[in-house]
């Protein structure tokens, strides 16, 4: 499942050297690459693996939605002057584009969700770009970012290496103990429902079913009808699913009404952001233990 193409590795970082080349904006940084990450998760795994040698801004303040975000004018100056760009991508960030253009950053851009084998949805156009729900393609984003650190940074290329590989076996700790977890929950009880299709890969790789979001969709834009919402109802009752899964403050009261109404709670979990360094998602390993044993006590 987990497969990338040599010509897609050999296309990044031929892209990446040209922006190498072009100047590496690491002046003003100590030497350090300067790079830019468009979500607060994207920017800790760059941070594992660049370490000491990378200077990240972050594009999207935390709690920010990847699905809503509305551009600032100050996003335009920060993507001119990073050297290499991060994008979780697979259709995440669909403002980014028209961002990158006007900053003349287009050939910056590395999407590290490139090797993932996306995952669609019945009814719904483009792939589930919420990848980095299973820690395994994490591991794949690391390769991508890798790639792409050592073409504009030669010189440290096996610190970039050194470094994935560490966070790499953090990742792999962090597979066995969600499967270790999630075992304690009977496979009749394994049906996900939450505000909007975020737990495709979480459920593929861990054996549950997700049978259905307020939105339908992948994205939290999307307004359900009553017709949407009453069949929704329906079919939570019908399946006697446990819980319904909360991403986005927007979503918080249609969620409060569904389980109101079906007799089951509305439970938090952290979507598309870490948390700040005071809450309880502040890397993204603590992300995915936070949101995994929230699903584990409310279904089990």
């Amino acid at each position: 499942m987990f497969k990338k193409s040599i010509l897609q590795i050999l296309s990044l970082v031929f892209i990446i050297s040209l922006s190498a080349c072009g100047g590496g904006n690491t002046g003003e940084t100590g030497g350090r690459l300067k790079v830019l990450a468009t979500t607060s998760i994207v920017a800790d795994v760059v941070s594992q693996v660049g370490g000491e040698y990378v200077d990240i801004t972050t594009l999207m303040p935390v709690g920010a939605d990847p699905h809503e975000y509305s551009p600032r004018p100050q996003d335009v100056v920060a993507l001119s002057d990073a050297g290499i760009i991060f994008a979780s991508g697979a259709g995440l960030e669909g403002f980014l584009q028209p961002l990158l253009e006007s900053a003349g950053a287009v050939d910056k851009l590395v999407e590290v969700s490139i090797g993932v084998e996306l995952l669609s949805l019945a009814g719904e156009e483009g792939s589930d770009p919420h990848t980095w729900m299973d820690p395994n393609n994490v591991i794949l984003w690391m390769e991508t970012i890798a790639a792409a650190l050592s073409a504009a940074d030669p010189g440290h290329a096996a610190d970039y290496q050194a470094n994935a590989a560490a966070y790499a076996s953090s990742l792999m700790e962090l597979d066995a103990w969600i499967l270790s977890e999630v075992a304690a929950v009977s496979v009749e009880n394994r049906l996900l429902v939450s505000d909007h299709a975020v737990l495709g890969y979480f459920a593929v790789r861990y054996g549950f079913d997700q049978v259905g979001s307020i939105t339908g969709s992948f994205s939290t834009e999307a307004a359900p009808s009553a017709q949407e919402l009453a069949a929704l109802e329906n079919e939570i009752r019908s399946l006697g699913v446990r819980a319904i899964f909360v991403t986005e403050p927007s979503n918080q009261s249609i969620a409060d009404q569904i389980a109101q109404d079906t007799g089951i709670p509305a439970v938090w979990l952290y979507h598309a952001s870490l948390t700040d360094s005071s809450g309880p998602a502040a890397s993204y390993l603590e992300f995915m233990r936070y949101n995994v044993s929230a699903i584990v006590e409310a279904l089990k």
